[in-house]
C-alpha cells in the first residue's frame, strides 16, 4: 500500500476522519520522505495530525517538544483514548514514573513522547545523549514561534533547539506554529537550522469565529448581559493583570456565574485544579492572563473575550483561536479603549534593546489600528498575515453594521493642514487640540498662531480622534511607529489638500438587528433533547476514563449524532470522530442512547442526509463560506424543485434564513444566482445598488424598490456583486 494510503487508513482508524484537511496530506508526505519542514496553520486547523499520523507509520518514536505541562497531558490523554501508545516526561512526575517511561522507550513501546525543550537539551545534554541509544524517527517542535525574540511569546529555553540538528542530522524535524508573521517565520528557520526545509502556509482564516470590537466604557454591564445569554457555554475572558483577573472572577461568581481566576502568580496546584475543572466543564468561565491557554485543546470553547487590549495581533489571533476548535460557530469579543494603548506602550520598552522596543511598539500600534479601523476585521487580520480576503466577511461587527458616510473633504483638509503646519512632528491628540483651539498649557504659544488653530472647535474631541484614525486607516495620513507615533503626510494627503481627491468618512454606525439571528442559528439542525442526553453519556464515560469530556467526542461529533441518528455501527463510522478504536470502546453505548430516543419518538435514521465535506482549495479572491449541514439540507430541497416558501414551511425556518442558506451557495459558486432570483430582478437590484452605493447598506435599496423585492433577494445580489463582480459575470 502507498504510504499516503496507509496514512489515510491511520487517520480513519485512530482519529475517525475520512480525509485530510488543508494541506495536511502534502505535509505528511514531506515528513514521510524524511524532509524537514515548517508548518504555519491556524489554531484548531489540525497541526498535531501532521506529526501524529507519521509517528504511527515510522518504526521508532516521535519526540514532540511542547512548552506546557498541561498541553502535554491533554495531547497524551487524547492519543491513549485513540489507542495510540504515548507518554510525556516532565517535572511533575516522580523518579519512578519517569523511569517507567524510559523503560517503555527502551523497549520500543512508545510511538510519541512529549518533552519540554529544557528537558530535551538541558541538564548537560544528558537526555539527548540517552535518546541516541534509541530509535528516534521524527522530532516535532510545537509552538515553534517561541524560539523567536520577534514572536509574541519568546521563550529563551527554545533557543537550545538550534542544537537539535547537530545531534540528529539525519532525523527529520517538523516545526509547527499558528502565529508567525514573516519576520518571525524567517527567525524560526534561522534559529532551528533546519536542512532545506519546505514551508507550508495555510489560510489563517477561522471561518467559524465571529469578531466583535466594542467600546470599553462601562463594559461590565454588557459583559454580564452576554454571559447570561451564554450561561451553558464555556468561555475564556482575558485580562492584562493578575489582580484584575482575580477581581473580575470574584465579581462574576458573586453575580451567579461559574467562573475562576487563572494567572502565573497562583500556586501550581491551584492553577492545575482550575484548569482541570475548566477542561471537565465543572467551571464554565476562566478569567485569565495570557498565562492561560497556549496549546489548550478544549474544543468546545464558545467565546473568548478580551477586557484589556492584547499587545499584538499574533497574541490576539492565538487567544481568539482557542474558541471554536470543533468548527462550530463561536465569538471573539474585545472591549477597546485608547487608554489601554498608552498603558501598554510603557510595557513595550525593552531596556538596552531599541530594535526590539521598536518592533514591539509597531506591533502594538497595529493592534490598535485593528480596533480602530472601519474595514472588515477578518480582512485586516488576514492581511496582517500576508493573506488576501474580500472586503466583506459577513461575520464581524464591521460587516454586520450599516455605515452612514458623509463628504468629509473639508474636514480632512483642516486636519491635514494642521499636520503640515505642525511640521509633521506631533501625534493625534496634539493635532486634535490644535484643531479644537485648546487652551491647555501644553499647547505651545507659537502653535496658537497657526491658521488651523481652533478651525474645528465645533467638533468634539473624541469625534475628531475617530475621524483622524479613520483617515490613517484609509491611507489619507501616515503614522510613524515608536513610542510617539507622530502623524505624517503622504501623496494621498497632498491630493486631498489640492482638492484632487474626495474624502468619505463614517458619520454613524448602526448594528444590524438581523445579525443577531445569524449568530443564534444552529450550525446543524438536531434533536436538542438527544443532544443533551448524549452530553450526559459523554460526561459519564469521561469520568470513567478520567479525561475531559471533549476528548471522548467533540460537540461537533455529538451534533452529528443528534442530527443524523445513526442506527448501526456502519452508520456510526460515517460520523466525524468515530474511528474503529472509538467505535469498539463507545459505539454500543451511543447507539443504545440514540436507539432508545428514536424508538420512543418513532424516528428513523437520517444518515443518508449527511454529505461528506468537500475539500476545496481556497481562493483569496473568493469568499470563504462555512457551509454546515443545515445549509446542505436546504440546498438539497431547493434542487429537488421546492420553492423558498415551501422549504421554510417544511423545515420550520424563516424565509430569510432559507434565503441566507441559498445565498451562501451562490457566493461559493455552487448555485447559479439566476436559479434563485429572476434575471430581470437581478438587473434592477444591481442597478439600484450601483446607484446608491455599498456604504449605506441594503435598507435604502429595499425602500427604493418596494415590497416586490425581499431583503433576502437584495442581500443575495448585493453580496454576490461585492464578492464576484470583478472576476465573474452571472451571464
Amino acid at each position: 500500500m502507498h504510504s499516503i494510503d496507509k496514512a489515510k487508513t491511520i487517520l480513519k482508524q485512530y482519529f475517525g476522519y475520512d480525509s485530510f484537511r488543508h494541506n495536511q496530506e502534502e505535509i505528511i508526505q514531506n515528513v514521510l520522505a524524511g524532509n524537514d519542514g515548517l508548518v504555519l496553520m491556524p489554531t484548531g486547523g489540525g497541526k498535531s495530525v501532521c506529526y501524529q499520523v507519521p509517528a504511527m507509520l515510522f518504526d521508532g518514536v516521535t519526540i514532540v517538544v511542547s512548552p506546557l505541562i498541561a498541553l502535554m497531558k491533554d495531547q497524551v490523554d487524547a492519543l491513549r483514548l485513540n489507542g495510540i501508545e504515548a507518554a510525556f516526561l516532565n517535572s511533575t512526575q516522580s523518579n519512578t514514573e519517569q523511569n517507567f517511561i524510559i523503560s517503555k522507550l527502551q523497549s520500543n513501546q512508545l510511538k510519541l513522547l512529549y518533552v519540554a525543550p529544557e528537558r530535551l537539551l538541558g541538564e548537560g545534554s544528558m537526555f539527548i545523549n540517552t535518546l541516541k541509544r534509541f530509535s528516534v524517527s521524527l522530532f516535532a517542535i510545537d509552538e515553534a514561534h517561541c524560539i523567536s525574540q520577534w514572536g509574541h511569546d519568546f521563550r529563551p529555553e527554545y533557543l537550545q533547539l538550534g542544537e537539535l540538528k547537530k545531534h540528529f542530522p539525519n532525523i527529520p524535524v517538523i516545526a509547527l506554529t499558528a502565529t508567525a508573521d514573516k519576520l518571525t517565520e524567517k527567525d524560526i528557520l534561522e534559529k532551528l537550522q533546519l536542512h532545506q526545509p519546505k514551508v507550508f502556509e495555510n489560510s489563517f482564516n477561522r471561518e467559524n469565529i465571529f469578531y466583535f470590537i466594542k467600546p470599553k466604557y462601562n463594559y461590565h454591564f454588557e459583559l454580564t448581559q452576554y454571559l447570561r445569554q451564554h450561561k451553558e457555554d464555556s468561555g475564556i475572558i482575558y485580562c492584562l493583570s493578575r489582580a484584575s483577573t482575580e477581581a473580575l472572577a470574584a465579581q462574576l461568581v458573586e453575580e451567579g456565574f461559574s467562573a475562576a481566576a487563572y494567572h502565573a502568580g497562583l500556586e501550581r496546584n491551584i492553577r492545575e485544579e482550575t484548569q482541570n475543572k475548566f477542561l471537565r466543564d465543572e467551571v464554565k468561565i476562566i478569567v485569565a492572563t495570557i498565562a492561560f491557554g497556549m496549546g489548550i485543546n478544549k474544543s468546545n470553547v464558545r467565546f473568548v473575550i478580551h477586557v484589556d487590549l492584547p499587545k499584538n495581533i499574533e497574541g490576539y489571533y492565538q487567544e481568539t483561536g482557542r474558541a471554536g476548535r470543533d468548527g462550530l460557530k463561536s465569538e471573539a469579543i474585545l472591549f477597546y479603549s485608547a487608554g489601554d494603548v498608552m498603558k501598554l506602550k510603557h510595557f513595550a520598552q525593552v531596556e538596552n534593546n531599541p530594535a526590539q522596543t521598536e518592533i514591539l511598539l509597531k506591533k502594538l500600534n497595529q493592534m490598535a489600528n485593528f480596533c480602530e479601523s472601519s474595514i472588515c476585521r477578518r480582512k485586516y487580520l488576514l492581511n496582517y498575515f500576508g493573506e488576501q480576503h474580500p472586503d466583506y466577511c459577513g461575520s464581524c461587527d464591521t460587516c454586520l453594521s450599516n455605515y452612514e458616510k458623509f463628504d468629509a473633504t473639508e474636514l480632512a483638509q483642516k486636519a491635514l493642514s494642521a499636520v503640515a503646519r505642525l511640521n509633521e512632528s506631533f501625534g493625534i491628540n496634539y493635532v486634535v487640540d490644535i484643531l479644537r483651539g485648546s487652551a491647555s498649557e501644553k499647547i505651545k504659544e507659537i502653535h496658537k498662531q497657526i491658521k488651523t488653530y481652533g478651525s474645528g472647535k465645533d467638533i468634539g474631541k473624541e469625534q475628531w480622534v475617530r475621524y483622524i484614525r479613520d483617515m490613517v486607516s484609509l491611507g489619507y495620513l501616515s503614522q510613524a511607529d515608536g513610542l510617539y507615533p507622530v502623524l505624517k503626510l503622504n501623496d494621498k494627503s497632498w491630493r486631498v489638500l489640492k482638492g484632487e481627491e474626495k474624502v468619505m468618512l463614517v458619520k454613524s454606525i448602526t448594528y444590524k438587528k438581523e445579525a443577531e439571528k445569524t449568530l443564534a442559528e444552529e450550525a446543524v439542525p438536531h434533536e436538542e433533547e438527544l443532544f443533551q442526553q448524549l452530553k450526559q453519556l459523554r460526561l459519564q464515560l469521561a469520568l470513567e476514563e478520567s479525561v475531559p469530556a471533549y476528548v471522548i467526542l467533540s460537540d461537533a461529533s455529538l451534533l452529528e449524532l443528534a442530527s443524523y441518528l445513526p442506527q448501526n455501527e456502519n452508520e456510526l463510522l460515517q460520523v466525524s470522530g468515530f474511528g474503529s478504536v472509538k467505535l469498539a470502546k463507545y459505539g454500543k453505548a451511543f447507539l443504545k442512547e440514540i436507539g432508545d430516543y428514536c424508538k420512543s419518538r418513532q424516528l428513523s435514521g437520517r444518515i443518508h442526509l449527511r454529505k461528506p465535506k468537500r475539500l476545496r482549495k481556497e481562493s483569496p479572491e473568493k469568499p470563504a463560506m462555512v457551509k454546515g449541514s443545515t445549509d446542505r439540507v436546504t440546498l438539497e430541497l431547493f434542487l429537488s424543485g421546492k420553492s423558498v416558501q415551501e422549504i421554510a414551511a417544511e423545515r420550520k425556518l424563516t424565509i430569510g434564513t432559507v434565503e441566507n442558506h441559498l445565498a451562501g451557495f451562490v457566493n461559493s459558486g455552487e448555485l447559479k444566482i439566476e436559479s434563485l432570483i429572476p434575471k430581470s430582478k437581478i438587473e434592477i437590484i444591481k442597478n439600484k445598488y450601483e446607484e446608491l452605493g455599498a456604504e449605506l447598506g441594503i435598507k435604502p435599496i429595499k425602500e427604493a424598490l418596494g415590497d416586490d423585492y425581499s431583503y433576502g433577494e437584495i442581500r443575495t445580489v448585493v453580496n454576490y456583486y461585492r464578492f464576484w463582480a470583478n472576476n465573474n459575470s452571472y451571464n
